[in-house]
């Protein structure tokens, strides 16, 4: 069980009726970029919690949080209506391994996929100097279903204004045409090589790391595709190129 203590809303951002960021004063413990934590509110008398990754990065406050909210789900909701003021249960220290420091050390170039509101552990990652002390390039994939979907626009572009050629972002766009994201879903650009000529950049078994952050679809067929390409999930006893996390 979590150990709680009472943080307070400071802000939030309604993105598009279906995901929301929630801004949050809480003294919690120091922590990775790409951590996550559990918030949570009581609720008929008994605290209900989930997790949700912390986007920003671990120098920075408040503590923000991205996340969708689930059509009767007990907590996202009653999460999306707080307003600035109000108090909310967040857990004193954050967990995960979707962090800079578990990737083995030959890697040169970092990968970081998402899709919805499982960008947010990795604009945490971007906006610490975590990547840019150990990688030569870094792209971040981020795939929605509309381009209404593709969230913190702004952020992404200040990255990439402070970071140069050393970033570079790729939107994917699903279910409508645009004039800037690649149609259609991640795995079948991997397999045709059109992200890599997106990024600029080669997948390559020495070289690339791959994160994976978002609904569980789309990480089982990017791994199924980055599998085919000879790359292998990361374990701690046997240094791979994939590490994965589920996030809805």
């Amino acid at each position: 069980m979590p150990q709680w203590i009472e943080g307070r809303v400071v802000g939030r951002r309604d993105w598009n009726g279906r995901m929301v960021t929630l801004q949050v004063e809480a003294p919690i413990e120091p922590y990775r970029a790409g951590q996550f934590i559990q918030l949570g509110l009581e609720i008929e008398g008994e605290v209900v919690g989930r997790p949700y990754s912390l986007v920003n990065p671990p120098d920075a406050r408040p503590l923000e949080f991205c996340f969708n909210i689930v059509p009767g789900g007990p907590l996202s909701g009653r999460l999306a209506a707080l307003e600035a003021g109000e108090p909310v249960l967040v857990a004193r220290r954050a967990l995960g391994f979707l962090t800079v420091d578990e990737v083995p050390a030959a890697r040169r170039h970092l990968w970081l996929v998402s899709s919805g509101t499982g960008i947010g552990p990795f604009l945490s990652i971007l906006r610490s100097e975590a990547p840019w002390a150990r990688f030569e390039r870094v792209v971040l994939v981020h795939a929605a279903r509309r381009a209404a979907d593709l969230l913190y626009g702004e952020a992404i572009a200040a990255i990439a204004a402070a970071r140069g050629e050393r970033f570079r972002f790729v939107p994917f766009v699903s279910r409508e045409a645009t004039d800037f994201a690649l149609p259609g879903r991640i795995p079948d650009a991997i397999a045709d090589g059109a992200l890599e000529a997106r990024a600029g950049l080669a997948i390559s078994l020495a070289a690339s790391h791959f994160m994976l952050c978002g609904n569980p679809a789309m990480v089982e067929d990017v791994t199924f595709a980055l599998e085919g390409r000879g790359l292998r999930k990361h374990q701690r006893k046997m240094p791979g190129h994939i590490a994965v996390e589920n996030y809805w």
